[in-house]
């Protein structure tokens, strides 16, 4: 939703304070009380140490620290979602250190997207541990602190645990297939959750709690898109548990966030996702950040309600304009044109889909794009695809080899001397670099130079393709927010046929049955 700020009702940002109570949270089983909830002596801790809790701080620890009656804690994994910047992080500082130092637990393991993410907020909990002197005189003066990359570590022990090589150590991992493997451990930190676009660093690292019948992990994020799949999974099965008493009732989620059709320059639906406005987060500044997402729009826009209201936007970069995308659609044959026709065959990363496409620039300067066919397997579309272009004749038929593509180079390498290429056909890879394919198809688009008939494949596709990053420039990413080989297809005619002469001849598409 996008209002006028006209729209909104006025309200002085002085009034507004942000909601300590979170807008969606897994009920507890009981009272919580010192008695059923470690989070108590969370905050007590804290304000020993001089470091007191915000009063959202307090109500996630209380509530995500509930115990069972026989004394392990009530969540296995909690999930918290919370905006950014309202201390997330301070946060996990304080429990990394409340586990190890009262607790006393072995072994804490911290996770992000990067290991310098992770490691930031190690060093602010070591920082707090050596600054704390009732925390300090239990941390070795050998090696208790050691830095060196791969090895940070957090060590607690009195010298009895110091002499046995025990005690409770804080260490650190990125968020891959490796970390956490080989270790068991009592409480696990998962920051910035919503990056894990596999299951490969949760498979790494979840699992190795399963000997340890009082471990927690701990899942912190603001909302994600739908590449976030570990953190979207999560929160789906919460919410199942929550509506339905369905499900997990070891999944707690504890989640700030505004509704999904929430108006952006509303002070007072911030502060459903921000529940340090008015405390640590000022009013006036988040609400001037909110006006120029909202005049900005796109992505933006999409990145502000992912970052500030906590809402989950699908595409948090969209490759292609969704309304320029509209306006191309235009039917219409292709044998219609006096054109050159191009043809760009494109596979998916999990080699499941193959997509070939013709495209043709008309007349009128556009460049027209149809399907020709799509396969399951790409064994099924090396037997079909050469008869497609033998009775097509297109003047160039080509694939992109930065990609899955590759796999067909090989294959139209070895066809050579069986009457391939048939006559009149050039068959070539788009050794271009391929981020001018995709972003001048984008460009085509968005400038209306683009037509297509409305194909549920490609339009689907088109729908969910995303931008990924290679510095200044960027390409479609293939990972994440599923297959995008329809419109690597799709991009690689429409390049090609930007590259012919002007053709002098009917041309006529048979399109596989």
């Amino acid at each position: 939703m996008t209002a006028d700020v006209a729209e909104v009702p006025q309200i002085d940002p002085k009034t507004v304070m942000g909601c300590t109570e979170p807008r969606l949270w897994t009920p507890p089983l009981r009272e919580l009380t010192p008695e059923t909830s470690y989070g108590f002596q969370v905050i007590e801790f804290a304000k020993s140490i001089g470091r007191p809790l915000d009063p959202w701080q307090e109500w996630a620890v209380i509530h995500a620290c509930e115990l069972l009656e026989d004394g392990r804690p009530r969540f296995r994994k909690v999930l918290i979602l919370v905006a950014r910047q309202n201390g997330k992080t301070e946060l996990l500082v304080i429990l990394s250190l409340f586990w190890m130092f009262v607790q006393r637990v072995a072994l804490v393991l911290g996770m992000s997207t990067k290991v310098e993410y992770a490691a930031e907020s190690w060093r602010k909990a070591c920082r707090l541990a050596m600054r704390t002197e009732a925390l300090k005189r239990e941390v070795p003066d050998k090696g208790g602190i050691r830095k060196a990359n791969g090895e940070q570590t957090l060590w607690r022990a009195t010298p009895e645990e110091e002499a046995a090589d025990e005690g409770s150590r804080y260490k650190i991992a990125a968020a891959n297939d490796e970390g956490g493997r080989s270790l068991s451990i009592d409480r696990l930190i998962m920051d910035e959750l919503r990056q894990q676009f596999d299951y490969s660093a949760h498979d790494a690292a979840v699992p190795a709690m399963a000997a340890r019948p009082h471990a927690q992990a701990f899942m912190i994020s603001n909302a994600g898109s739908d590449r976030s799949v570990v953190l979207n999974d999560y929160r789906d099965a919460a919410l199942k548990f929550i509506e339905r008493g369905e499900g997990d009732p070891r999944l707690g989620l504890f989640e700030w966030s505004c509704e999904a059709n929430a108006d952006p320059l509303d002070l007072r639906e911030l502060a459903k996702a921000n529940p340090n406005l008015g405390r640590r987060l000022d009013p006036e500044a988040l609400l001037n950040d909110a006006k120029v997402a909202v005049a900005k729009g796109g992505a933006k826009l999409a990145g502000f309600k992912t970052e500030h209201m906590c809402i989950n936007v699908p595409r948090l970069d969209p490759a292609i304009d969704p309304d320029a995308w509209k306006a191309g659609y235009d039917p219409a044959p292709l044998d219609e044109h006096r054109r050159k026709l191009a043809f760009c065959v494109d596979v998916s990363l999990d080699e499941r889909e193959v997509v070939l496409t013709a495209a043709a620039r008309m007349p009128d300067g556009r460049v027209r794009i149809e399907p020709v066919a799509a396969w399951d397997s790409v064994a099924e579309a090396r037997r079909e695809v050469r008869g497609l272009v033998e009775r097509n004749k297109p003047r160039v038929f080509g694939w992109l080899p930065d990609g899955p593509g590759a796999l067909f180079g090989a294959d139209l390498s070895n066809l050579k001397g069986r009457k391939w290429p048939p006559p009149g056909v050039k068959v070539m890879p788009i050794r271009d670099e391929l981020a001018s394919v995709c972003m001048g198809f984008a460009q085509l688009v968005h400038d209306g130079q683009l037509a297509h008939s409305g194909d549920p494949l490609l339009d689907s596709q088109v729908a969910t393709a995303e931008r990924l990053r290679r510095g200044d420039r960027w390409v479609f990413t293939r990972r994440g927010s599923g297959n995008t080989a329809a419109v690597y297809s799709a991009a690689g005619a429409a390049y090609l046929a930007q590259t012919l002469p002007e053709a002098t001849s009917e041309i006529k598409v048979y399109v596989a049955q």
